[in-house]
């Protein structure tokens, strides 16, 4: 196993985990502390976006990591686990840090992160074909 491989497993791993306990977060803690909240169903909807992404893009990581094991792709298949780590921190990032403070602002933020996502399936694509 190359360390590129090791090291997005891990980071599949840790971000599975952690999306599914955002969601679970998202889904009974936080809600009640919304619901009170006049903009409260417009910031549950950014969570459950937020969660959503991120558990997605923590499945893709997993199969970049599967694919920077096989000859051909390694460099491409690295950028895009990587862009989709970047997405994640991003995009789901800040849609979550939206949703617990209210500060519309940091969506100026959640494009960059898309942006990184469709890189990285751009070059999962390539690296998939170059295989």
């Amino acid at each position: 196993m190359t360390s590129t491989e090791r090291v997005l497993l891990v980071a599949s791993g840790v971000a599975g985990f952690l999306a599914v306990g955002f969601g679970a977060f998202g889904a009974h803690a936080l809600r009640g502390f919304l619901a009170a909240l006049p903009d409260g169903e417009a910031r549950q909807r950014f969570w459950e976006t937020a969660a959503h992404y991120h558990l997605i893009h923590a499945l893709a990581v997993a199969a970049a990591a599967y694919l920077a094991g096989k000859p051909g792709a390694p460099g491409l298949a690295g950028v895009a686990g990587y862009c989709f780590l970047g997405g994640i921190v991003l995009f789901s990032g800040s849609l979550y840090a939206m949703t617990l403070t209210g500060v519309r602002a940091l969506g100026a933020i959640t494009p960059f992160g898309g942006l990184s996502f469709m890189v990285g399936w751009a070059a999962l694509t390539i690296a998939a074909w170059r295989t």
